[in-house]
């Protein structure tokens, strides 16, 4: 059994390893980063662009880089960054909660995407990029990357074979994905990333929609969940590199082209990194068993997302403009056909 105490002398090791520093020349840019990750998962999602970036730039500038939780919760990610007490984060805008209009479109937006590439083509090539940066603009926060994470699964105590079986299931899941969700009975739970194991194991909590398998294995959960429903409801989890804009202007242009580059780096590793592993533990995994509702079923979820789509769209012009995108996207995706979209 999994104990807080573990939790907490982990946290403190690795709180202490980030802060041995080594000594730098009085002139070095010092940031401090906070991801949305715990150290498990950091390792993968950020520490090797952080650490790429802090080898070429030397004395020049260097990022400490603290995980979920370690300096303020992360529901409180955004204005800790706004306000300057931390100089830059890696997380969602839905789980930071972000307020501007764009943030219900962070983490995963209910089937907006099939793939983990659908994501850097929507920011890159169809204008997402531009209504983040301008959005984040207003609100005095540099909005420097976008990329893609992992698909959104249930990995549960109990099977799921049928949409049935969600009522009443009590789920850690993303703010707008539980909005989402209520619609088929999950009730969505709220609690600090690094809690989550223990609360499956006491029963607090039914299961998980935060991750796909890969993220499942890597941070543990697939220590205290029995399975994994094969369906899921967005290709790829929506993240991003925020600075605080008075910090960011700071930085010589030279620097903040390499952390574009380093981010664009971690970016892409996630691409393959995520996408291997979750065929390879699917198939290899020994620690879940698969189970699928039948497709049939699961269409009236995806088309359900389409209305609650329409209901975001409602709400304001931006989100209108985004939503008008998102479907632009995917209808080409589908006439595209394979691979682009089975249909």
């Amino acid at each position: 059994m999994t104990t807080r105490r573990k939790f907490l002398a982990t946290g403190a090791a690795v709180g202490a390893a980030g802060l041995a520093a080594p000594a730098l020349a009085q002139s070095t840019i010092r940031w401090r980063m906070q991801t949305y990750a715990g150290a498990a998962l950091g390792e993968h999602v950020v520490k090797p662009a952080i650490d790429s970036f802090n080898k070429i730039a030397g004395d020049r500038m260097q990022i400490e880089l603290f995980y979920a939780d370690q300096l303020v919760p992360t529901g409180e990610l955004f204005r800790a960054m706004q306000s300057g007490t931390i100089d830059a984060v890696q997380s969602d805008d839905d789980s930071m909660a972000s307020p501007t209009e764009v943030t219900v479109f962070g983490g995963y937006f209910p089937f907006g995407s099939r793939y983990s590439l659908d994501v850097p083509v929507l920011f890159n090539q169809w204008g997402l990029n531009e209504i983040w940066a301008e959005e984040y603009a207003k609100v005095g926060v540099k909005h420097i990357s976008a990329g893609a994470w992992d698909p959104c699964h249930f990995a549960t105590k109990d099977p799921i074979n049928s949409l049935a079986d969600l009522q009443g299931k009590r789920v850690f899941t993303f703010p707008t994905a539980g909005r989402f969700l209520t619609r088929f009975g999950v009730v969505p739970v709220t609690l600090p990333w690094e809690d989550i194991e223990i609360a499956v194991q006491t029963g607090e909590l039914d299961g998980i929609a935060w991750s796909g398998i890969t993220e499942d294995y890597t941070v543990g959960w697939a220590d205290v969940t029995d399975y994994f429903l094969t369906n899921n409801i967005s290709g790829a989890w929506i993240g991003h590199f925020f600075a605080n804009m008075d910090r960011w202007d700071e930085v010589p242009e030279d620097l903040q082209e390499l952390l574009k580059v380093c981010f664009e780096q971690s970016n892409y590793y996630r691409q393959h990194w995520y996408w291997g592993g979750e065929a390879d533990l699917r198939v290899n995994g020994d620690k879940m068993q698969l189970t699928s509702i039948p497709d049939e079923e699961w269409a009236t979820v995806e088309a359900a997302a389409r209305e609650f789509w329409d209901e975001i769209a409602a709400e304001s012009e931006t989100k209108a403009k985004i939503v008008g995108i998102f479907k632009a996207y995917n209808e080409a995706m589908e006439k595209a056909g394979r691979p682009y979209r089975y249909t």
